[in-house]
Formats: structure tokens, sequence, C-alpha cells
């Protein structure tokens, strides 16, 4: 099993994951796919099992012992035999499940994932590439954001460990009705916000945010100079937001980028590979995105 990598897909989505990994797939268990694929980059994974192994055991405590004697920290994924991979985990050290409060740092200590295939045998692994349980992150929310889409920018901020800093100037495209600009604002943060759609009075009107109703498509870069931030969720086709990326890209003038790519029909591969092919992307798909993907570039013009 050691040849082989676990990918668990978000909810929903295992057809994509299915299509991206293609013929390296072997297994498949739920949203688990065991693929003869080097974990590499894997847009549409919540979570990646390094070196999985299969595991005998000859009962609840003998299963409980196993896992234990391996590492401590364990994340159950439920595929089957619910009632028994639930008393299992009641033997093991307690995981914390707890929402996270935005701006501590994701957890440190390594989390394994497991699962029962059968009654008498477990797959698990104990490197995984998310430090949460099955990759969810879940946080403790503020009713006081103009819409849930603060989620997706929290978590983002969360799982690359750096946020926009007191002073730094950040460049919201396509902000309304406000919940990125509120983010970056709660941070410290300058904002520039467009969108021809109006921001939310609440939004516009707090310090550090300038709001401009224009077209995030019509702006031009020469017109800002440095831009610490440049986050974007905006409503349009993929092909659309790469040709906005890459002006901002070629102009120069941009550290670090947060774009939600917001697929409209079935998921465009090519698109996919185009994001990914900039150098220093990283596109990845939250637990809070539906169907889309978020790329990431901290080192565009660092």
């Amino acid at each position: 099993m050691s040849e082989l990598t676990g990918y668990l897909a978000p909810s929903g989505f295992l057809a994509d994951l299915q299509r991206e990994l293609g013929g390296t797939v072997v297994e498949v268990y739920g949203d688990l796919i065991l693929a003869a694929k080097p974990a590499g980059p894997v847009a549409w994974v919540a979570n990646i099992w390094h070196a999985p192994e299969r595991i005998a055991i000859a009962s609840i405590g003998d299963a409980a012992k196993k896992l234990r004697a391996i590492q401590r920290n364990w994340a159950l994924y439920p595929y089957a035999h619910h009632r028994r991979a639930a008393l299992i985990v009641e033997k093991l050290p307690k995981v914390s499940a707890r929402p996270l409060v935005f701006g501590t740092p994701a957890p440190a200590a390594p989390l394994g994932s497991w699962t029962l295939l059968a009654p008498d045998l477990m797959l698990a692994s104990p490197a995984c590439s998310s430090q949460f349980p099955n990759g969810e992150v879940h946080f403790v929310e503020d009713r006081t954001a103009p819409n849930r889409a603060y989620l997706k920018l929290w978590e983002a901020l969360t799982l690359i460990g750096a946020h926009p800093q007191p002073g730094e100037r950040c460049l919201d495209l396509g902000a309304s009705p406000g919940g990125w600009t509120w983010v970056l604002q709660k941070l410290g943060a300058r904002v520039i916000s467009a969108d021809k759609a109006a921001l939310d009075p609440a939004i516009a009107g707090l310090p550090g945010v300038t709001y401009r109703r224009e077209s995030a498509f019509a702006l031009e870069p020469q017109s800002f100079g440095r831009i610490d931030w440049l986050v974007a969720d905006i409503a349009c086709y993929p092909q659309r937001l790469l040709t906005l990326v890459r002006k901002w890209l070629a102009a120069g003038t941009v550290r670090r980028f947060i774009c939600t790519i917001k697929f409209q029909g079935p998921t465009d591969l090519d698109v996919m590979a185009e994001f990914a092919a900039i150098p220093g992307s990283r596109l990845v798909h939250l637990h809070h995105n539906k169907h889309e993907l978020t790329w990431i570039n901290l080192g565009a013009n660092a």
C-alpha cells in the first residue's frame, strides 16, 4: 500500500477529483481515492493521505491500540461500519473539534486519518496534508459580516499562515457586498474596494476603506501603485478571471493574490492548468468553496 496515495474529495466533488487524477485511480472508498500517483499538486482534494497502510485488527481495542502505537492524534473518515468505527474513536485520545477563532494559527500537531474498510481491516495514514479532520475548517462565525463569503478568505489566510498587516494596501475586486473588504479592514489594512454593484453602506463607511463603483475589469494597474494583496471573489467565467490576473501580474505591482475561480458549468481542467502554471501558484478547494477553487500566489512580485 505504501506506493499509493490517498486523496479525500470534498463532499460533492468526487467526480472532479477522479477527472484530475485520471488513470492513476486504483480504488475508491466513498469519497476516498487511492491512486498510483505521488502526492503532488492536486486541487480537488480536501485531504491527502500519504503512504496509507492496511492494518488488520482483531477487535475494537486492538484497533485503538495499533493506532495509538503509531501516534497520538487521529481523525476518522467515516466510510463504513459506522458503529464499530465510533467505538474505536471512543478509545482514542480526543481530538478537539471546536471551531477555530480566526487569527488563531492552524493546529501544529500531526493529525492522522483512518477508516474501516471491513470489520477486521483499517486503512490508516499518520501523515496527512491537512491539520484539520478530513480537511474541514470550521470557524467561530461573526454574524456582523455582510455575507458568508468572508469565511473563504478567513480559511485561505489561515491555511497559508499569513495575512495583511496593519497599514498594508489591499485591492478587493468584485467586492460587493463587502465580506472580503470587511475581513481586510478588521485586520487593519487599507482597502480599495471595486465593484459596479453597491458596497454595503456599513462596510463602505469603515475607516480605511475606499469604494470605487467601477468594474474590476476596467481598472488599470498603473493607476494604483504598489498593492500588497489583491483579492477577488468575482462571479465571472474562469477564463475572464485568468485574463484579469495576467494583466495585474504583467504590471508587476501586486505582491500577493487570493482569487476565487468560479466554474459556471463543467469544471474547466484547461483553465485550471493555466492558473497552476503561473510560477508560485497554488490551487486549492477550500472547505467553504462551492463549485470553486481558490488560486493563491504569494510571491508574484515579492
